[in-house]
């Protein structure tokens, strides 16, 4: 499995108008082949602040899911929504255990 974990920025004051294309981005990423899990969720303490947390079957899965057209609709609203500060990094995992 992969795991893709990290955080992104986005300017408060455009939260609000931000949330729609998070929601878009994540339900087309959720229906992708190989995807096992996707969500972006709000720091409680840092406004602005999002969590990334993607699940994958696989490399090949991520790599098709960094070609499709929702993600690069996504990335071109980036600057509009105040995005930046993207930190993300990809873990390759080999045991996963219940805690």
């Amino acid at each position: 499995m992969i795991l893709v974990v990290g955080t992104f920025q986005v300017d408060p004051a455009r939260l609000s108008a931000a949330r729609p294309a998070m929601a878009a981005m994540i339900a087309a990423s959720r229906d992708e082949a190989g995807c096992l899990g996707y969500g972006y969720a709000e720091d409680v303490l840092e406004p602005g602040l999002i969590h990334v947390t993607e699940r994958w079957t696989d490399r090949a899965a991520l790599d098709a899911h960094v070609a499709t057209a929702h993600l690069a609709a996504w990335r071109a609203q980036w600057a509009v929504l105040g995005l930046h500060s993207r930190d993300l990094a990809i873990y390759h995992v080999a045991k996963i255990e219940d805690f």
